[in-house]
């Protein structure tokens, strides 16, 4: 059917270039494909003058930083962190990676990167951190306020109020349960090993949206083993379930358990060519295509 061969940048936006992601420098590098939809946007023009200013407040004290808007978003410059929660910032010129460091955080931020690393906690941003012409490394409000677990407020006067106390973000060995992690990036590696990262989260959300759904056990290994009307997931019978998962696999997964989705209401996925059973296709309404795969609501 013609309507099943529409990639997912069809339905959202339209194909993008290779983005690298920001990631601890221990770890190897995870990017986005060419071939990858254009679910985060590029910030176009560089230059500070380019974009509309925007004033910033912590409760009801303004912060004397800079700040702009870019493709609609609020962007402040990472150094306002320092202002924020009295933190060190550094920076690699040859990797273009920023580290921030306090009590208790730990952060990095890539020069054209859509995840800030806080506490290996991925923040994801649908618009990249960039440094601007001013020298200066710009990343998205929300992120930063994420990982200093702050509330973020607009106003239309161009006013952006930060609320709550500052505080970081748990650390990954709080925030995750053990065995949802082991598991969901199992199940993600096993399925799509290879696949660009949006299409390990889309694996991941599938899972996640299987455990909310009446129909479906509500655990993530409940729902890798689930038997009723058959085995739901090859790996469980090939044993691959059971391979270490990739270091992308884990991100993604960790991404997923963190509430990131590409659609809250895809439960079913498959690779064409490899399907043996045209039940999903015939029986449940196509989504999108990532990469191999054709998700299914």
């Amino acid at each position: 059917m013609k309507r099943k061969t529409k990639s997912l940048s069809a339905l959202l936006l339209s194909v993008i270039t290779v983005f690298a992601l920001a990631i601890p420098s221990s770890a190897s590098s995870i990017r986005l494909t060419r071939n990858e939809l254009k679910y985060f946007e590029s910030i176009g023009s560089k230059e500070v003058y380019g974009y509309p200013s925007v004033t910033l407040y912590l409760g009801e004290e303004r912060i004397g930083e800079s700040a702009y808007l870019i493709n609609e978003t609020t962007y402040i410059p990472l150094r306002a962190v320092s202002t924020l929660a009295g933190a060190k910032v550094g920076f690699n010129s040859y990797t273009r990676t920023a580290t921030v460091t306090t009590d208790g955080l730990y952060m990095t931020v890539s020069d054209g990167g859509y995840i800030v690393y806080a506490n290996d906690r991925p923040i994801v941003s649908k618009t990249p951190s960039v440094i601007l012409s001013d020298g200066r490394m710009y990343v998205p409000v929300r992120s930063i306020a994420r990982a200093l677990s702050l509330g973020v407020e607009w106003f239309a006067d161009r006013r952006v109020k930060l609320s709550g106390s500052v505080s970081p973000i748990e650390s990954a060995e709080e925030a995750y349960k053990y065995d949802e992690v082991y598991w969901l990036s199992r199940i993600i590696s096993a399925e799509s090993q290879g696949e660009p990262l949006l299409g390990q989260i889309a694996v991941g959300n599938v899972v996640l949206n299987r455990v909310k759904h009446k129909d479906f056990p509500n655990t993530i290994y409940g729902v890798i083993f689930d038997r009723v009307g058959g085995v739901q997931f090859s790996p469980v019978i090939n044993g691959s379930i059971y391979r270490e998962p990739t270091y992308q696999s884990i991100i993604a997964a960790r991404i997923c358990l963190d509430g990131f989705t590409l659609s809250g209401d895809i439960i079913f996925f498959l690779q064409p060519e490899k399907s043996t059973s045209a039940w999903i296709p015939k029986n449940r309404p196509y989504a999108f295509t990532v990469e191999n795969h054709w998700f299914f609501k």
